[in-house]
């Protein structure tokens, strides 16, 4: 589904399929177009000498929620040749005021504190964040000053990185969420795979060959 298409109230319908009633799929080698979708033409990467992969997610997505823990701790056994970044979708204002959420965190540095509370927020305590007051009561809340969050979501340097995020997800020809993007060749995602076990062999998949491909 096309999550530009529905408002707030129907997030719950949006971004992924539902995997409710899919069975899993059979264990192998991933499969493209069952597995994993290739990206054409390619989204150019900056050389690192490191795959590069990205999850693209939405604060307000309850799949993104949902598939957190589990991508946590995925991402915490990742070698040391992998850089792994979160990119926030940009689809709608309201997903661009999410997104000034996340970049205004991983400017103050408090993604790693923060990013999990933000989801529980919304999905556990049914709060919105859309309007800058509850952001700032929100923020107050956890210890930091509100207000300085709020003018760090209205700075030059975040609209520079919503540039990027929308840059990089048309690149990718994302318009779900969560989908898992790599070195700018290939994207998967659990409503693709069926399964969240499946993502993540697909995903090691993915990562072992674009690494043998570096040499």
């Amino acid at each position: 589904m096309n999550r530009r298409e529905f408002p707030w109230q129907l997030a719950g319908l949006t971004g992924l399929l539902s995997l409710t009633g899919r069975a899993a799929q059979a264990q192998g080698a991933p499969v493209e177009g069952r597995d994993f979708l290739r990206v054409s033409p390619p989204v150019p990467i900056a050389p690192t000498g490191k795959v590069e992969v990205v999850e693209f997610f939405w604060y307000g997505c309850p799949h993104c929620f949902a598939l957190e823990p589990s991508l946590e701790a995925w991402v915490k056994k990742l070698p040391a040749t992998v850089h792994f970044e979160r990119v926030a979708a940009t689809f709608t204002p309201m997903h661009s005021y999410h997104a000034r959420i996340y970049y205004a965190l991983e400017i103050l540095g408090k993604v790693e504190a923060l990013h999990a509370k933000v989801f529980a927020a919304m999905h556990v305590q049914h709060q919105r964040l859309d309007k800058d007051a509850d952001v700032v009561a929100f923020f107050n809340g956890q210890g930091l000053d509100g207000q300085k969050v709020l003018q760090t979501m209205k700075s030059f340097t975040v609209e520079g990185k919503l540039r990027q995020a929308k840059a990089l997800a048309e690149g990718y020809k994302i318009d779900g969420v969560p989908t898992l993007g790599f070195q700018g060749r290939y994207t998967t995602s659990a409503a693709l795979t069926g399964s969240e076990a499946r993502l993540y062999a697909t995903a090691d998949a993915l990562i072992a060959r674009l690494r043998k491909s570096q040499g």
